[in-house]
């Protein structure tokens, strides 16, 4: 066990944790009208679905990011991510609770599937395109996500800060996407340093444009 493969888990379980916070909410509101009895159910499964449609997309798209390019739209993707996770309003309010459990099961895993498209670009451009590490990522963070979620949303709630740190992880990984494209790498390898000057850019000014952003909103 190495820096070098701790690097990667560490961000790709703080991905998960940042935007699986939503996950609780989907879970918690398309299970809420089931019997007692039934929520359980709902929970697992939906939950478990939605994680190996997770793991597959994510597959997918690590496959894809080797596509000249891909990956600078991927980071530049990702960027507005970060930006819209500092800036914008809660994205849960369409989901409808239900009193059937195969119904909620559904619910659970098409939400976070369109939901949860920000977290499957965010880890792909994690892993560096090793799906082992995604896997232990989320068998990590998944469990956390499931019985700590709301405690992570009211931590998120009293301490802003956090949403800061997730959008500066995002940030950070998006820099490090947009290095890694198989085009723009040809010309910055001789250049070491830009490596680790140019995410460090980016999360400042993702941070400081989602302030700004915030600052004006407020005081409109």
């Amino acid at each position: 066990m190495n820096w070098d493969l701790l690097e990667p888990i560490f961000i790709i379980v703080s991905i998960d944790l940042i935007l699986g916070g939503d996950n609780a909410v989907v879970i918690a509101l398309a299970s809420r009208n089931l019997p007692k009895h039934q929520r359980n159910k709902a929970i697992f499964l939906g939950t478990g679905l939605a994680i190996a449609a997770r793991v597959l997309l994510t597959t997918v798209a690590l496959y894809l990011l080797h596509i000249p390019f891909l990956r600078l739209i991927g980071g530049i993707l990702l960027l507005y991510i970060a930006i819209k996770l500092l800036t914008d309003t809660d994205d849960t309010q369409h989901i409808k609770s239900s009193d059937n459990l195969f119904t909620a099961v559904k619910t659970i895993v098409f939400a976070d599937i369109v939901m949860g498209f920000d977290n499957v670009l965010a880890i792909a451009g994690a892993s560096h395109g090793e799906v082992l590490l995604v896997i232990i990522g989320l068998l990590i963070s998944v469990p956390i996500i499931i019985f700590g979620s709301r405690f992570i949303l009211l931590l998120m709630d009293k301490f802003p800060i956090l949403i800061y740190i997730g959008a500066g992880i995002l940030a950070f990984t998006a820099g490090e996407m947009i290095l890694e494209d198989r085009r723009i790498i040809t010309y910055l390898e001789p250049n070491s340093i830009i490596h680790y000057i140019f995410p460090a850019f980016v999360v400042l000014l993702t941070i400081a444009f989602g302030y700004l952003m915030n600052k004006k909103t407020q005081t409109a």
